[in-house]
């Protein structure tokens, strides 16, 4: 429908009859007819502008002479910047630094002429623990003080493999000493012996700090860290404080230290002692760190088939058996390349567990 004839139709309908109404009758849009009936001349074609050069653009021959002192020996290792500022301080000026950059630019000479040392990005750590007291896991957690910006700090030590915290302490600040000291106290109670003990935590200054690191040396005790700012490096700690943390008794602030260390030795104790952790087949830590789950399993295996001799019918033809635990806890584990990661018979390979 060309423009003259859509206008034609609508001044021709009564003055009862909206725009919005003939449009809907004549099937188009309003937006298309207010379209049509603008003004829809082409402007008139634009004068190109005569190419003009600007006065301010360096002759070639003064060109040449920036790339003299640009290449050189004296200036060769030198940044625009410096170069502009020792000419000037001999009363010469031939530039600006931003046109000397253009002018590199111009050649591709915009780089780094040192010599760099290449990166070398972190390790990623893969811990394996087959037991308790073969990898500990550590680090420290705020909690609210009383007043804004007041934290108290807790300090925890876990084992990876049984889950149990071997030790804790909270104090009001966060201090190499003092993490020395708890580790120290650690070691001596759960009886280590050198070399048989890595401790891995992640790259917080008390972790990373001489004291500590002189003090793992002296004890025989390997030390890892997680990668920078990588936090699933130390998932056993942050998924324990998370635990913790969000216990209905915790508060979202403490009156004081003490109340807060009185309540952690409550929790800390339920936690080890009757808290079933789904990681270790519903275990308890203190179970597993004791080397009291494979009875327990035994007896939990006992019950399960005498309530299948009892009520066959209510199971699927095979007798039930407990969860099993885990004979084996990664901190990332290692990657497997999805060729391997089945056996001949096409089924994959079972995971040992890992968080």
């Amino acid at each position: 429908m060309t423009h003259e004839t859509l206008r034609t139709l609508l001044t021709q309908t009564p003055d009862c009859v909206g725009i919005a109404k003939a449009c809907h009758a004549l099937g188009i849009a309003r937006a298309t007819y207010y379209r049509r009936c603008q003004d829809n001349t082409p402007p008139a074609a634009s004068v190109p502008r005569p190419c003009r050069v600007a006065g301010r653009a360096l002759t070639p021959e003064q060109q040449e002479q920036v790339w003299e002192h640009l290449h050189s020996e004296r200036f060769r290792d030198k940044a625009p910047p410096q170069i502009v500022a020792l000419l000037l301080d001999e009363g010469i000026y031939l530039c600006s630094v931003s046109t000397m950059y253009r002018l590199l630019r111009s050649r591709n000479e915009v780089h780094e002429r040192r010599r760099q040392r290449p990166p070398s990005p972190a390790s990623r750590p893969e811990l394996l623990a087959s037991g308790p007291n073969e990898v500990w896991s550590w680090d420290i957690t705020k909690l609210k003080g009383p007043k804004k910006w007041s934290y108290y700090y807790l300090y925890v030590i876990l084992d990876i493999f049984s889950r149990a915290v071997v030790g804790w302490c909270l104090a009001e600040k966060e201090n190499a000493l003092l993490a020395e000291a708890l580790i120290q106290e650690t070691l001596l109670r759960e009886g280590i012996v050198p070399g048989t003990l890595t401790l891995h935590a992640d790259r917080g200054s008390a972790m990373t700090s001489t004291t500590v690191a002189e003090l793992l040396i002296s004890l025989g005790v390997e030390k890892s860290h997680s990668r920078p700012h990588t936090s699933d490096d130390n998932p056993f700690s942050e998924s324990h404080f998370k635990t913790m943390k969000s216990r209905p008794d915790v508060p979202a602030r403490f009156g004081s230290g003490e109340e807060a260390r009185l309540l952690f030795r409550e929790l800390f104790l339920w936690y080890n002692t009757e808290h079933r952790h789904s990681g270790i087949a519903m275990l308890t830590p203190t179970m597993v760190h004791c080397g009291t789950a494979s009875q327990v399993l035994a007896a939990r295996a006992v019950v399960l088939a005498t309530a299948f001799a009892a009520h066959p019918q209510r199971f699927v033809n095979q007798v039930p058996v407990p969860e099993v635990l885990p004979k084996e806890v990664w901190i990332n584990p290692p990657l497997v390349p999805k060729e391997a990661s089945r056996d001949a018979s096409g089924a994959p390979h079972a995971a040992a567990a890992s968080v």
